[in-house]
């Protein structure tokens, strides 16, 4: 086989992943239906009342012929309303949603059916079936979405881009993207508007073809299906649009960078308004039902963990006092909500003069990159019971009080000492809009691997666009982070 020939084959496989993607999908759909609903109709009824007949005034089916027409409608609502769409495949959240909408209204659907034919359904088969099915095909598409990863990390079942813009934002972007593989988006080159000429973007390997010009020789070249335009200064609306025009329907797709970064999806709109596609950003809110929601979450799950965790903290503070080296919880002065001090609890991890040897330990080498929060791997003031505490993140279990006293929330961001503060710019105190929390994304993301300029971003990123529902996607991956045990000291 030729290189050509072979290069094309890729080329083509490359293309066309999203529909070998989505036929898995959908298979993978079909059988979690089928297991689901077959499995509850012979749990429910047992093998030998499963034929039993669905009577209405006119007609009477058996249900294993109404278990088809569930599995036939469900698969229908599936495609309907985009659950395979190449725009959520592989997405996580987006994509589990519309599985959850298309099965709700389904089975409102089916409600308002049975309601105006008097069709006489069995409710424990249809309220069994409805939430049984969609957990498990939520489940099914979590598990693809790890193997879509995976791919994704070895390069394969990606969108291969080009981008386009000024030197400065395509090695930004570029950074980006190489940090998130799992977004499926690959950057094989570059076509550079302004900037030093290179052959290569600077600290990267990524090759440079010419610039908006040469935007087709390089789609060509590298086997490109997607073109994202990283700064549009350089280039007039006019040029844009013909750049849009020169695409190739279905098979190249066109995405533009916004000058406003960190903006979480929830709170962007589109709105086409004279042939002009506005951006409508929502301004976060601090105040109002949101701010009750998540007080009365954080009430309910402190209290339902303290209670069920009960034990775990009477052993942990057993394990303390009988160290012999000092009270069992260390109580701290912490920065939180609107600049307020409070004091913050952990379980004591550290000898009872840590605070008197930290001056001394100031300019030992500490996490390269952070520059203001002091994180020391091997610090000699943590004892041998701590180190284990610490491991685990288990020192940190008392914060579930400051938890239920208001002065916390259970996701946040990190609380700051008064001496951190004092090193802030000005933009970082947007952090004290909202609680600290016990967890946040700095504590699923790395923790003390990262940068402090990693940690603002993070920790801003939150206060923009938190939401209860990130909030809990927040607590299961800290419960993966806690066991991985990485950035743990």
């Amino acid at each position: 086989m030729s290189n050509t020939t072979r290069t094309r084959k890729l080329s083509k496989r490359s293309c066309d992943w999203h529909a070998v993607y989505s036929a898995r999908l959908t298979l993978s759909d079909f059988l979690v239906l089928l297991w689901v609903v077959f499995g509850v109709q012979i749990a429910w009824f047992g093998f030998d009342r499963a034929n039993l007949a669905v009577r209405s005034s006119d007609l009477a089916v058996s249900y294993t012929a109404v278990s088809v027409i569930l599995i036939a409608a469900w698969m229908a609502a599936l495609s309907i309303y985009g659950t395979r769409n190449d725009r959520v495949l592989g997405t996580g959240f987006d994509e589990y949603k519309l599985i959850a909408g298309a099965s709700i209204r389904l089975f409102g659907v089916l409600a308002i059916v049975a309601y105006l034919f008097k069709i006489d359904v069995a409710r424990g088969y249809i309220l069994l079936a409805f939430p049984v099915g969609i957990v498990v095909l939520i489940f099914s598409r979590w598990m693809w979405r790890q193997w879509l990863v995976a791919q994704r990390s070895r390069g394969q079942f990606t969108s291969r881009v080009i981008l386009i813009g000024t030197q400065e934002s395509s090695v930004h972007i570029a950074d980006e993207l190489r940090t998130r593989l799992g977004a499926g988006y690959l950057v094989v080159g570059a076509c550079v508007t302004s900037g030093e000429a290179s052959d290569y973007l600077p600290g990267g390997t990524i090759p440079v073809i010419g610039d908006i010009d040469d935007m087709h020789t390089a789609l060509d070249s590298f086997d490109a299906d997607t073109v994202i335009i990283t700064s549009s200064d350089d280039i007039s609306s006019t040029r844009m649009r013909e750049l849009s025009w020169s695409l190739e329907p279905g098979r190249h797709h066109l995405i533009m960078v916004p000058r406003l970064i960190d903006v979480g999806g929830p709170r962007i709109h589109t709105r086409p308004v004279a042939g002009l596609p506005l951006i409508h950003v929502e301004m976060p809110r601090y105040e109002g039902h949101t701010l009750f929601t998540k007080r009365a979450f954080d009430i309910v799950m402190s209290a339902l963990l303290i209670v069920a965790l009960s034990p775990a903290l009477a052993a942990i503070a057993l394990a303390v006092r009988f160290s012999g080296l000092g009270p069992v919880l260390f109580s701290q002065q912490r920065v939180g909500h609107n600049g307020h001090l409070f004091n913050m609890f952990k379980f004591r991890s550290m000898v009872a003069d840590a605070e008197a040897r930290l001056a001394a330990l100031q300019d030992t080498p500490r996490v390269v990159g952070n520059t203001v929060m002091f994180k020391m791997q091997n610090d000699p003031r943590i004892t041998r019971t701590g180190r284990f505490l610490r491991r685990y993140s288990l020192d940190e279990l008392p914060q579930l009080f400051n938890v239920l006293a208001g002065t916390m929330s259970l996701v946040g961001p990190r609380p700051p000492l008064e001496t951190e503060v004092s090193e802030y710019e000005l933009h970082v105190h947007r952090r004290f809009l909202v609680k600290p929390g016990v967890t946040g994304l700095w504590q699923v993301s790395g923790r003390s691997n990262l940068t402090w300029d990693e940690t603002v971003r993070l920790d801003l990123y939150y206060v923009e666009n938190w939401s209860l529902v990130g909030d809990l996607v927040i607590l299961w991956r800290t419960a993966k982070a806690v066991l991985a045990r990485d950035g743990a000291f």
